[in-house]
């Protein structure tokens, strides 16, 4: 529920203000508030735990396509490395195995870049293109900007660091993704 300092009643609305700006109603938006799966940067979840609840949320609303962070998290945060790994157990582990496809599912990790590329914003544009991948998106300056104002929603998590990562990281405008 984003209650890592105590403001996940107000993380959540502001999740549901971002996602209004983005076209997602409210009534599309999960959010898990479970004591073994805390919001914490350090805390590594429970993967079988996470995996299930993953694949009843993906098997409750026919989801044909998972976006994801990869194993390194993006920035290395915990937390998105557990659902790189959860998505991961699912889609390997050989009693799943079979199961994950018949659910109709893939799942797209988007791949994580070292701090140089990560603050390049736009420039990063060509490398990406030359780099083997599954899929890249290049957002338009329109799509950029609504992105930026979908973040501004999350006033609690806008720290001095976050604007800098909105005004120069590719993630912003770019990425570069590859299939489970």
């Amino acid at each position: 529920s984003g209650n890592y300092y105590h403001q996940g009643e107000i993380r959540k609305k502001e999740l549901e203000q971002s996602c209004f700006l983005l076209g997602i109603p409210a009534s599309d938006i999960t959010v898990i508030d479970h004591r073994y799966l805390p919001d914490n940067p350090a805390v590594e979840w429970d993967t079988q735990l996470l995996a299930a609840f993953v694949l009843k949320h993906i098997e409750t609303n026919s989801i044909n396509l998972v976006v994801t962070f990869d194993a390194g998290g993006v920035s290395g945060h915990a937390n998105h490395i557990s659902l790189y790994t959860a998505l991961r157990y699912k889609c390997c582990c050989f009693e799943i195995f079979t199961l994950f496809p018949c659910v109709g599912c893939h799942v797209l990790v988007l791949e994580s870049v070292n701090l140089f590329r990560k603050y390049t914003s736009v420039l990063d544009v060509l490398l990406s293109c030359l780099l083997p991948r599954d899929a890249l998106f290049v957002l338009t300056e329109e799509e950029t900007e609504q992105a930026r104002k979908a973040m501004r929603c999350h006033h609690s998590q806008l720290l001095w660091f976050r604007h800098i990562y909105m005004r120069f990281s590719r993630y912003m405008m770019i990425n570069s993704l590859r299939l489970l």
